[in-house]
């Protein structure tokens, strides 16, 4: 009877441990899927700075190349130089027709990331696993994002006095576009694009072409 209530114990306990492990895959390709690249967002949300604080936070509990944790960030919200890196930012560099963002949907948060070691591969890879990271908390928290690389980092530099060069920066609303996953071979266009109803679409080749046979 000893034998069998351990046994029994045992398939108890690796039953549940195959339903955690379910239950979070869903909720990692749940956010996954819901973060997108938002270049216009709804006015009528502010971030605030705790909000920023609670997305930049995740960076202590990641893995980071050597441990040097070089990323530092600047946070801006509404109000407190929103529009001098709007200034200093372009959006949408495959749709230059649209002037993006339109009027009116302009995003009022950002977190400017700086580096405190010089331009190394190793840093690229701490700041994909950061910013991917920041991203992912700020869907949790009900936001959306975009990261922003063609900005002019000697202006954005100056503005705000960082002590450090900032390499990306993120910003940061409630998203209020459409934007729809389209599933591609690999030899399709990965051009992202919009239709005449402004449902913006984002070319994803399908994740069995990504395996090398």
């Amino acid at each position: 009877m000893a034998d069998n209530y351990i046994e029994n114990k045992f398939d108890e306990y690796n039953s549940k441990k195959k339903v955690v492990y379910k239950s979070a895959r869903k909720s990692l390709d749940l956010l996954l899927k819901a973060n997108r690249s938002y270049r216009g967002y709804d006015q009528a949300y502010t971030v605030s700075s705790s909000t920023l604080e609670k997305i930049v936070a995740v960076n202590a509990l990641l893995p980071s190349a050597k441990n040097q944790q070089a990323l530092r960030f600047k946070l801006v919200t509404e109000g407190n130089g929103d529009n001098i890196v709007l200034e200093n930012i372009k959006l949408g560099g495959m749709l230059p027709e649209l002037h993006l963002p339109f009027a009116g949907t302009e995003p009022k948060a950002f977190i400017i990331v700086c580096a405190t070691v010089p331009d190394s591969k190793m840093l690229h890879v701490d700041v994909g696993i950061a910013v991917q990271s920041m991203l992912l908390k700020a869907v949790e928290l009900g936001y959306n994002g975009l990261i922003i690389g063609a900005f002019n980092a000697k202006k954005i530099e100056e503005a705000f006095a960082l002590p450090y060069p900032p390499v990306l920066i993120l910003a940061i609303g409630k998203g209020n576009e459409k934007i729809e996953l389209k599933e591609i071979s690999a030899n399709e266009s990965h051009a992202y694009y919009r239709d005449e109803n402004g449902t913006h679409y984002v070319p994803k080749v399908r994740w069995e072409e990504l395996i090398i046979r």
